[in-house]
């Protein structure tokens, strides 16, 4: 089976940890879009791990990853991640591979990434990690893709600290560079996993445009980030959390007012650890947009839902979720393509019963509070999505399957 694992919200939903756990059934693990932009973080015991360019899966002791052909790799910070990784014992070598067609993010990038960004006057909030910039090249098919490495006539034309740059990373690149298109080919018949990066609500197609990242963040891009076809998807599992966050700029309809929810949006924050892995900048937290987790269930063509951070409600009186937007003095349940709109939107809420006890050893849905159960109940007759997954911690353990996808079939 070939299983997608996408972002159903603007990214930090905990990918990385629903990746790790449902990775331990897969042959191997493909992250297919994004770059060193992503932060995916987990937990195993008293160790944890920020993931930002290699899978997530790679922490399992003889599973292949795959950085696919939808990513851009920044060489630099692709080798740092992997010697930090085998400096705390994991043994990557021979089983972290790299598609010949991914793209290569150049130092330069950075800094026209920054000035692109202050240079606008409204702002996307980039990382800087000259990501958008290596994308763009990529479309105006003036980019540098690993494969590239080895046409001379090419390397020839670079600029002379391009060159210099790539130089020292050169034979490192093609001693783990691969044909995804035959690594998939091999891999048929036998699980595997694709790992997505960001959230539909940043895609550039589906997501709140301008302020996006520049791939494919949903789970249409998989296919081409791993070289097979969209008939190859066995499923596609969208992960949220229980409220929303989002980082940088861009309209959240669902975010908490500064005055009245400054309380509520701080006790968020700190629980649920709400800064981003990649620049440590404060998340900007929300309720729970069901309007928008609707969207994407639809987009995606999503067969199940993974729940994270129910556990941070835990000792909240009362939960509140988002449940249409009132634009222009009219509601709608529709999310809107227009970011004025979507600017403008003030949420509807629904006040649900808090559940007042620790969700964090409840290993069965059947365990969790009765009010727990009604709150994931609405949530799913709302996007009329089964919730497949609830994590109630951060540690790998601590999850609740209520369907397994490697043994659900569309």
């Amino acid at each position: 089976m070939n299983i997608v694992v996408i972002g159903a919200q603007w990214g930090d939903e905990g990918k990385g940890k629903i990746v790790d756990f449902l990775a331990g059934d897969a042959a191997a693990i493909v992250r297919y879009a994004g770059g060193a932009n992503a932060g995916h973080t987990i937990v195993l015991g008293a160790e944890q791990y920020a993931l930002h360019l290699v899978p997530s899966g790679i922490l399992y002791p003889g599973k292949r990853v795959f950085l696919g052909s939808g990513m851009v790799i920044d060489p630099e910070a692709l080798f740092a991640e992997l010697g930090a990784l085998k400096e705390r014992g994991i043994d990557w070598e021979g089983r972290a591979l790299i598609s010949d067609r991914a793209h290569i993010v150049l130092p330069r990038y950075r800094e026209i990434d920054k000035e692109r960004d202050a240079g606008r006057k409204k702002p996307i909030g980039t990382t800087g990690r000259g990501i958008g910039v290596t994308y763009s090249l990529k479309s105006d098919r003036d980019g540098i893709r690993v494969a590239d490495l080895l046409w001379e006539e090419k390397m020839r034309d670079l600029e002379p600290s391009d060159r210099d740059f790539l130089a020292r990373y050169r034979d490192k690149l093609l001693a783990m560079s691969t044909d995804m298109a035959v690594e998939m080919r091999r891999l048929r018949g036998q699980n595997v996993l694709l790992e997505g990066a960001q959230g539909t609500l940043l895609d550039l197609d589906l997501g709140t445009y301008p302020f996006v990242s520049s791939g494919m963040s949903s789970a249409a891009g998989a296919a081409v980030g791993a070289g097979i076809g969209p008939g190859a998807i066995d499923a596609v599992i969208g992960v949220f959390k229980a409220y929303s966050t989002r980082v940088g700029n861009g309209p959240m309809p669902s975010e908490f007012d500064e005055g009245a929810d400054s309380a509520l949006c701080a006790f968020v924050r700190e629980t649920g650890r709400e800064y981003g892995v990649t620049t440590g900048r404060p998340r900007r937290c929300g309720y729970l947009d069901l309007v928008a987790l609707r969207y994407a269930c639809a987009v995606n063509s999503m067969d199940a839902l993974a729940l994270t951070h129910l556990d941070i409600y835990d000792t909240l009186d009362e939960v509140e979720a988002c449940v249409a937007y009132r634009i222009g003095g009219r509601e709608t349940t529709d999310f809107p393509a227009s970011v004025e709109a979507l600017s403008q939107a003030q949420p509807v809420l629904r006040k649900f019963p808090g559940w007042k006890r620790p969700l964090k050893k409840c290993r069965s849905f059947e365990s969790l509070p009765q009010r727990a159960r009604d709150y994931v109940a609405f949530i799913e007759d709302y996007t009329e999505t089964p919730v497949g997954i609830v994590s109630v911690g951060y540690e790998r353990g601590e999850t609740i399957i209520r369907r397994n996808p490697w043994q659900t079939k569309r």
